[in-house]
């Protein structure tokens, strides 16, 4: 070899230092052991003494072992750890306060304690004269706490704060008996349908008779639904009025629809949306915005249901969906139907096995109350939506042809063909809402702006 090859190979040789020395130390562990930490003595003798007596365990007497054992605790000599390194990882850095992270997770909802339903009436007051009719609407309650019920001609008041009863008003025998109550949303004035077809309209309070709507209807007016000043009347005839009771001139609006006597009405809690039911096993949903751009005179209705079987007295809104609609039929239908009022269309269907006579929703919670007719007479309380009974409420002997509810929600009255009328706690005590925080005040939120 020539001193020209030598001197290239040795050039070779340097330039490849550099690139296996950058490789060396791309390979290098991070975890450095830290000398000065380590006992060399000990790991000397635990690599070759100390595992002598180990390795034939049946030389040593049970003496001498124990007397190791006692040694080894003593000169700290049961270490098994012979690296150590320099020092402890750092305790991670919390970018959340814990005490901002504790307060802001969501805590699990505790869960709400079962509501006991009493299975008994809490009172029973007498109703003699009570009458035994389907398509009539007898009882009603205001929203001053004061419950009205109709029995023959006589319409008497009872004041649920203090148990009192009165009389407001006894018709004549050729006007009578009264067929319908129903409370004006101030709870002062209530209207009173009768079986001449006339319409009268008192003042509780003074005990005066105010006005008598007449010429409406031909027949006796078995259902009565308010809508802030507007008073709907439905009768024998089929027709379903709107009156306005500031006007003389009352009749505003006829809606006709019904071939035969309507026995349900109910406006929505918008006062959008009328629900009427009739003997005819019909449903009809009538809009008012529809009803004004029409004539006048025949307003068309919105929907037309046809799938009950039977008349359909029991209607009841939904408090916590607007568009949804709760139907009762009658004793060859015996089904509560839900439907979507915004499409007609029929969102389920129950059949409950008697005849249903009334409907009333929970306002505190998701359910709905039935009230029905032969063969147990009960009030039956359904969990929404699945539709679970919840419990069955017995006492009555005869069909429970009415239900009104009270202002707070809880009471619900019944009244039967048995003559009585009773209270029943179904709906429970109602939560008391607690006060929405106070929002804490930004600095000169009182001025507009700052100049």
């Amino acid at each position: 070899m020539t001193a020209g090859s030598l001197n290239s190979s040795t050039k070779l040789q340097s330039n490849k230092c550099p690139d296996q020395r950058k490789t060396i130390r791309e390979n290098l562990d991070r975890f450095i052991p830290n000398r000065s930490a380590m006992d060399f003595d000990y790991a000397h003798y635990m690599l070759t003494g100390g595992r002598k007596g180990k390795e034939n365990p049946a030389a040593i007497s049970p003496s001498k072992e124990a007397y190791r054992k006692q040694m080894a605790e003593t000169l700290n000599m049961n270490r098994t750890r012979i690296l150590a390194f320099k020092n402890k990882p750092p305790t991670p850095v919390e970018l959340i306060p814990q005490d901002f992270y504790s307060s802001s997770v969501q805590q699990p909802k505790t869960t709400k304690p079962r509501r006991h339903i009493s299975q008994s009436s809490e009172r029973t007051l007498d109703a003699p004269d009570l009458v035994d009719d389907y398509y009539l609407n007898l009882l009603d309650w205001g929203s001053s706490n004061v419950l009205a019920i109709a029995l023959g001609s006589t319409v008497y008041l009872w004041d649920a704060s203090d148990g009192s009863t009165s009389e407001l008003v006894t018709v004549e025998d050729e006007d009578g008996p009264v067929t319908s109550v129903s409370w004006a949303p101030d709870g002062k004035h209530i209207s009173i349908g009768l079986n001449n077809s006339d319409v009268q309209l008192w003042d509780s309070t003074a005990n005066r008779l105010l006005r008598t709507l007449k010429e409406g209807h031909s027949s006796r007016v078995g259902s009565l639904a308010w809508n802030n000043h507007i008073l709907t009347t439905g009768g024998m005839d089929g027709k379903i009025i709107n009156n306005d009771v500031r006007i003389r001139s009352h009749i505003v609006e006829t809606y006709r629809g019904h071939q035969q006597e309507v026995c349900g009405l109910k406006w929505s809690a918008s006062g959008q949306q009328l629900a009427s039911g009739g003997n005819d096993n019909l449903l009809y949903i009538w809009d008012r915005s529809a009803a004004s751009s029409n004539s006048p005179s025949q307003p068309q209705w919105l929907h037309r249901m046809e799938d009950h079987t039977a008349a359909v007295k029991a209607l009841a809104w939904c408090p916590f969906q607007g568009n949804l609609l709760a139907s009762g039929g009658g004793g060859s239908d015996r089904c509560i139907k839900f439907w979507n009022t915004h499409t007609g269309a029929c969102l389920n269907s129950v059949d409950t096995g008697s005849q249903v006579c009334a409907l009333l929703w929970n306002k505190n919670e998701r359910e709905l109350l039935s009230s029905h007719g032969f063969t147990q007479n009960q009030l039956t309380l359904w969990k929404y939506p699945s539709m679970v009974k919840m419990a069955e409420l017995t006492g009555h002997t005869s069909r429970v042809l009415f239900m009104a509810q009270s202002p707070d929600g809880c009471t619900v009255a019944s009244a039967a063909g048995d003559e009585t009328l009773r209270f029943w706690n179904v709906f429970g005590i109602p939560e008391v809402t607690k006060p929405a925080p106070k929002a804490h005040p930004q600095p000169f939120a009182h001025l507009n702006r700052i100049r």
